[in-house]
Parts: structure tokens; C-alpha cells; sequence
């Protein structure tokens, strides 16, 4: 694996780390484990730092089959929390809203599901990286303005109903879908569509074309990884 010609790197983003903390972390070891000055890097496909899962970096040249990768189909698992909202549509804020949850069951969740299958119109969430005029949506959120967001069209090719806790009033689902959909905005869309709330308390990517969970690498194992890869190269 030449990283400095061009290489690609599955890591397990973990809970709490943006996905460019988690490349800053490898780009660091990296460089200095190859005596360079800064490794060219980029990641595909940005995750929340509240979500986990399959980051794929790309380096050197690389870097150019990034847009590419963007557009490959992603598979996700996620819990919802039923019955109330949040600002951002997880746990990065506290609930602003309950509403009932009495009706819901599991023969009305199933019912529901299926509206969200194929091309749908999706509003992203206000807090996310959409470009407003020049800036971050967030940025403008956090700084208190009001921030209006256009429905876009995406695509859902499988959503299935996972687990439901009746008591917890909990749910979770595994989605298939493709570019620019928002599992926060799902959530939310679910909870409405249930004529109740929603937002997600779990989120992670397992699967970014054709690279599962199970072939990337934790932060924790990378440092090893990489020095037992550049031993095997020389």
C-alpha cells in the first residue's frame, strides 16, 4: 500500500469525533510515520460526530475518486426515540417538543415505513453543513438566525423496521439509501408521519458502497495497523 501515491483507508468512526477529527488523527500518524510534512488526505462522505461507522480516506492521488465514492449507495442503522424532538434531530440537543405516542404500534410503524421508499422530497436538517448564501447552515443556526432550507429529491431503496420497544417507545430501523439524504430529517419525517415526533439517539453507517463495517479499523487499532503495514512494505 503506497499511501503516498494513493491509498484507501476504512476506519469505524467513533462516537463523538467529527469525521475530520477522525482524519486529522490518522493524516498525523501517517505523515509522521512516513516522515513527510503533511500526507495529502481527504474523506468521503461526511458523518455527524454524533454517528459511527465507515469513514473511507483517501490520500495522494487518491484523493480525486473522492466525489465518486460520494455518490455510492450507503446503508445506516438507527434508533429513534419516539414521542418528542430536538433542534437538531439528535442527541446534540435536548427535546424541545413531546407529543403522544399512545396510537403508535408496530402494525402502524410498518404501515408507515414504506411512504419513504423511492425518490422522496427531503428537507435537510437546520442544522447541518447546506450552504446558505455563502455560509453554513449551522453556523447561522447556532448563531441564533432563522434558516430556511429547500426540499431536495433523494433516493430510499430499503427502510425496515428493525426493533420496537413499546414501553421505551423506541425504534430501529435499517436504511439502504443514496446521496445527501439526512437520517436526522428521516427521523423527523418518521415522527410526523406517525402523528407524533421522532429524533435519533443512534446512528451508524455500516455500509459505504461496497466497503462494510466489518472491513474498517477503529482509532485505537490504527496506530499498530500502520506500523506493522509500512514493516510489511519494506
Amino acid at each position: 500500500m503506497n499511501f503516498q501515491e494513493g491509498a484507501f483507508l476504512y476506519i469505524n468512526k467513533p462516537y463523538g469525533m467529527s469525521s475530520f477529527g477522525a482524519l486529522a488523527y490518522v493524516r498525523t500518524r501517517l505523515s509522521r510515520a512516513l516522515h513527510v510534512k503533511r500526507l495529502k488526505t481527504g474523506h468521503a462522505g461526511t458523518l455527524d460526530p454524533l454517528a459511527t461507522g465507515v469513514l473511507i480516506l483517501c490520500t495522494g492521488k487518491a484523493t480525486k475518486q473522492i466525489e465518486s465514492l460520494q455518490y455510492a449507495t450507503k446503508e445506516y442503522t438507527a434508533t429513534l426515540q419516539l414521542g418528542a424532538t430536538t433542534a437538531s434531530y439528535d442527541r446534540e440537543h435536548t427535546v424541545n417538543m413531546t407529543y403522544p405516542t399512545r396510537h403508535i404500534t408496530r402494525q402502524l410503524i410498518e404501515q408507515t415505513l414504506p411512504k419513504f421508499m423511492g425518490e422522496i422530497q427531503q428537507v435537510p436538517p437546520v442544522y447541518s453543513a447546506c450552504s446558505v448564501g455563502g455560509d453554513r447552515a449551522y453556523k447561522l443556526a447556532r448563531k441564533g438566525e432563522k434558516v430556511e432550507l429547500q426540499p431536495k429529491t433523494l433516493r430510499i431503496d430499503e427502510i425496515e423496521l428493525t426493533d420496537f420497544d413499546p414501553v421505551k417507545m423506541q425504534m430501529s430501523i435499517r436504511v439502504v439509501c443514496g446521496k445527501g439524504t439526512y437520517i436526522r430529517a428521516l427521523a423527523r419525517d418518521i415522527g410526523e408521519a406517525l402523528g407524533s415526533g421522532a429524533f435519533l439517539t443512534a446512528l451508524c453507517r455500516t455500509r459505504l458502497g461496497d466497503v462494510h463495517i466489518n472491513d474498517c479499523l477503529t482509532l485505537d487499532e490504527f496506530p499498530a495497523w500502520i506500523e506493522k503495514e509500512l514493516q510489511s512494505n519494506q
